[in-house]
């Protein structure tokens, strides 16, 4: 017993269609991946390059670090598509109480 459920009438325009959304799927996760490997490389040219302080080349790898963790979970985690609502509440509200943590042992502890 087949299992072929179809949009349309004509099942070549899904197959089509499919086709197209995977092709299109595929080239944002090989460029979200090269973006990637190219903020790797940057992060660490400018942990090995002697002219930039320590008090620059820190943010600066966390802020790649962030944009980083946006692609992984947009693109590598499917959290750009429909009916991703209540992993990306959850995900987000992790992320503010883990925010609110991290400030709060911070300004304890700088106090």
């Amino acid at each position: 017993m087949e299992n072929n459920h179809v949009n349309s009438t004509h099942p070549k325009v899904d197959i089509n269609y499919r086709r197209k959304k995977s092709a299109e799927e595929m080239r944002h996760q090989v460029i979200s991946f090269s973006l990637m490997i190219f903020l790797t490389l940057l992060s660490f040219a400018a942990v090995g390059f002697d002219g930039f302080s320590r008090w620059f080349v820190i943010p600066v790898i966390v802020l790649l670090a962030v944009v980083q963790v946006i692609f992984q979970l947009y693109y590598f985690m499917h959290m750009s598509h429909k009916g991703h609502s209540m992993p990306a509440l959850f995900l987000y509200s992790g992320l503010v109480v883990g925010a609110v943590t991290i400030l709060a042992f911070a300004t304890i502890v700088w106090i």
